[in-house]
């Protein structure tokens, strides 16, 4: 089968990397990649929301799937242009309607949802430019910490933690009123903070059935003990120690399965990933958030562990019977550590020649912002490189992904020495 995928990071390298695996995958292409996607298949440049360029490509090159990567392309609604056009509707796209994608979105839609399904998440209250002043008198009388969401999508980096009122009131101002965010943070979520432990879990649904990839753990902050501003991930892990049991099973029927209901009921069509981002609070799942596609670095640990055929699940989403599917699960740990570019997630520098790739061993690097330049590559973007290691234990695949931390060269390079710290 030909596939084209869509985004340019690490997870879609990752993806790149899992996809070629399958005997199903004749030709890979990627738009529009980076250096590290072009080993497993043809970069492509082309943007990823410029529709009429992809139905061009897919019909040129006689695409079979088309795999969006990153969630801009499903909330804009790319599947709904492929479904919609005679020409491309046999074109399988493993992602969510516009109307589903929505879940990541809108802050807001999400909220709503959860509460139309019972599903546990924090309270909380939505503001826009005509309740503004409203908004702050809330913010007056909240207890801190405070958590600020922009509406819509931002990048990873729309939402804001803060424990004093004045900083959060400048901070709702900033995204209103000065579009900190631009129309993304046009409407503003403040929610309750809710203390514990998050975690990623990954449903794949064919809008009937689902199953469960491995779960993982990313690190936002860009600083070690998280502290610092938040990020794009600065690594991640898999297993979670404590998602298994009890646990899980509440994750399954309090937060899993009323969402896969809950699309149904409202006839919504969603095929493909659904990640809900959550929080351990003594022992019960909350939502944080939903995202309509893998998440990033949670890929660059789930696929790895992950030791079914992607391309054969995406066939049987395709046709409804993912309840014939049974996920396997290597008993492996997965580690990621993120190199990012100095001043990440502010402004940073690109075009910094990296060095010591060929010196790395035990680990897969999944390139993130990278490309190729006069035959060496150059970083691109704020995060860089993922190296990920299996190994029997967590603390072994750390050990490996640190060791070849070292060993990679770039000007300003950082990551966090603390991946892991909870366990």
């Amino acid at each position: 089968m030909n596939i084209l995928l869509l985004g340019s990071g690490g997870r879609e390298c990752a993806l790149s990397w899992k996809l070629t695996q399958s005997p199903l995958c004749t030709q890979l292409y990627i738009a529009s990649g980076n250096a590290g996607t072009a080993t497993y298949g043809t970069n492509v440049s082309m943007g990823i929301n410029d529709f009429e360029a992809l139905k061009k490509f897919c019909l040129k090159h006689k695409i079979d799937i088309l795999f969006p990567g990153s969630e801009e392309p499903l909330v804009h609604g790319v599947y709904d242009f492929f479904k919609n056009d005679a020409m491309l509707k046999h074109i399988i796209v493993p992602g969510p309607s516009k109307a589903g994608a929505q879940l990541e979105g809108s802050k807001v839609f999400s909220k709503k949802f959860m509460a139309r399904h019972q599903i546990p998440t924090a309270a909380y209250a939505e503001f826009d430019e005509s309740t503004f002043e409203a908004g702050l008198e809330y913010l007056n009388k909240h207890t801190t910490p405070i958590v600020l969401k922009a509406d819509g999508l931002a990048a990873g980096k729309g939402v804001v933690i803060t424990s004093d009122i004045a900083e959060a009131k400048v901070v709702f101002t900033d995204m209103i009123r000065h579009a900190q965010f631009g129309d993304a943070s046009k409407k503003v979520v403040v929610e309750e903070f809710l203390t514990g432990i998050e975690l990623s879990v990954f449903a794949f649904t064919d809008g009937k059935h689902y199953v469960l990839l491995p779960e993982a753990k990313d690190y936002k902050r860009v600083g070690e003990g998280d502290t610092g501003p938040n990020t794009g991930g600065m690594g991640a892990i898999s297993p979670v120690p404590f998602a298994q049991g009890e646990f899980m099973q509440k994750v399954i029927t309090r937060v899993v399965e009323p969402t896969i209901n809950g699309l149904r009921a409202e006839q919504i069509t969603y095929h493909g990933f659904v990640f809900f981002g959550l929080i351990n609070v003594a022992g019960d799942p909350y939502v944080i958030e939903y995202n309509c596609r893998m998440g990033d670095p949670e890929t660059e640990v789930v696929m790895p562990r992950l030791e079914n055929d992607l391309v054969a699940m995406v066939l049987k989403m395709n046709e409804q019977k993912l309840n014939e599917v049974a996920i396997k699960h290597s008993a492996n740990a997965a580690a990621t550590v993120m190199l990012v570019s100095g001043g990440y997630p502010g402004d940073y520098a690109k075009g910094k020649a990296i060095s010591g790739l060929e010196l790395a061993k035990n680990s897969v690097l999944f390139h993130a912002g990278t490309k190729e330049s006069k035959g060496s590559i150059e970083t691109s973007g704020g995060r860089v490189l993922a190296i990920t290691s299996l190994a029997a234990d967590l603390k072994s695949a750390l050990s490996q992904s640190y060791q070849n931390a070292e060993l990679i060269e770039f000007e300003g390079k950082h990551y966090r020495r603390d991946i892991g710290f909870e366990f």
